[in-house]
């Protein structure tokens, strides 16, 4: 039977860094992923500086930022008045040393960790390798494993599951996952169309506002993504249609010839797990919290889940450490992803501006208030870079 320290499930960007620093503590990780390679996900785009912080550490925030985008401004913008309020992360650059959001798509990272991984000898990657069930033992956990059509066992002390929002390890704990969809479906597409040549004052990020039609355009190296809400009872097909396409680019270049490299269309969900361990079995990222993408929040804070985690693994396997960690850690990562996370992206949502009247002007007065007030801006800015929330999460005792 293999035997390892740390099953991790799920080799995207939460997993992979997750087990990268469980292999650079030292600890014997085996990581398995369902698919043939890293997921090719165009969703998560944003790395932030916490993050970068993170990354730092394990040597795989410069490779990430050499094939990215630098983005120390984004902008909030009205789509029919075209007032817009600019907030600079260069004001962090006292307390960061990545004093910007860097665009680069999800999967690199992904790939640059798996990569590294792989060639590890304290680590045992394998792709095609699926999460069947597992049962506690007194001092670990047997999983049962399938690859290549063979069953395979495999004695783990502990299991993460970062194997996304239908995560079967999340079923095997059987938590409860509560919380709401959004009505609406949204839906994304790429373009290498230069849109930055008909809306010539875009920043790299920008979320503009507005009561009909919200929209969202990112900047990675290769293409604009845009990002609008639809109809969640209009089809799939008709959503990403050539005859949508050009609807929704003729509201924003003021033409359809436009070509798309991608479009996709999802339900975004704001969700908590009721319980993030279980016994031996522990669930980060996705598969324990799910929110919707403006500001994202969503990888990021699965990568700081993964990242809290393997310092609680670290201490129970190698300082002796007894259950007390876990429970600190279901109690400081349920605190932060109920108050901060799951309260900062609703937030995000609503200042995008689906109301009218006094209501929209409200909330726009508020974000100009919060602008023009350097602490107020500053407390933004740490809160929309999720380093508020890594301070709250250090509070918690």
């Amino acid at each position: 039977m293999k035997k390892c320290e740390v099953l991790v499930v799920g080799a995207g960007p939460v997993g992979t860094t997750c087990a990268s620093r469980l292999a650079a503590m030292g600890l014997d990780v085996m990581i398995i992923e369902a698919e043939a390679t890293s997921t090719h996900d165009l969703r998560a785009t944003t790395i932030h500086a916490s993050t970068l912080e993170m990354l730092d550490e394990i040597d795989a925030a410069q490779p990430l930022i050499d094939i990215g985008l630098k983005a120390p401004v984004y902008q909030m913008r009205d789509r029919r008045t075209g007032e817009k309020l600019l907030f600079d992360l260069g004001e962090l650059a006292d307390f960061t040393r990545f004093p910007f959001r860097l665009q680069c798509e999800q999967y690199n990272m992904a790939r640059l960790l798996s990569e590294r991984l792989d060639a590890l000898p304290n680590v045992d990657l394998r792709f095609n390798c699926r999460f069947i069930s597992a049962h506690e033992t007194g001092e670990g956990v047997i999983a049962t494993l399938e690859q290549g059509g063979e069953t395979i066992e495999v004695e783990a002390r502990f299991v993460v599951g970062a194997d996304g929002s239908r995560s079967a390890v999340r079923k095997q704990i059987g938590t409860g996952f509560d919380g709401f969809t959004y009505e609406e479906k949204f839906v994304s597409m790429s373009t290498t169309f230069p849109i930055n040549e008909v809306i010539t004052d875009l920043s790299y990020v920008n979320y503009i506002s507005d009561p009909e039609e919200w929209l969202v355009l990112l900047k990675v190296p290769s293409v604009w993504r845009v990002l609008v809400p639809a109809d969640g009872n209009l089809s799939d097909e008709d959503l990403i249609s050539d005859a949508n396409r050009d609807a929704v680019f003729r509201r924003i270049v003021g033409h359809g010839n436009v070509e798309t490299t991608h479009r996709t269309i999802y339900r975004v969900h704001q969700r908590v797990a009721q319980e993030f361990v279980k016994g031996r079995m522990i669930i980060i990222g996705d598969a324990a919290h799910l929110n919707n993408p403006l500001g994202g929040f969503g990888m990021n804070s699965g990568i700081h889940d993964g990242w809290n985690l393997a310092d609680k693994l670290w201490q129970i396997l190698r300082k002796d450490a007894g259950r007390e960690a876990l429970d600190l850690f279901e109690r400081q990562r349920q605190a932060v992803t109920r108050s901060v996370i799951q309260a900062q992206t609703i937030e995000n949502m609503e200042n995008m501006g689906r109301a009218e009247g006094e209501i929209l002007e409200a909330k726009r007065a508020k974000m100009r208030a919060v602008h023009a007030d350097p602490d107020a801006r500053r407390a933004f800015l740490m809160r929309q870079s999720l380093f508020a929330s890594l301070e709250q999460e250090k509070e918690i005792t």
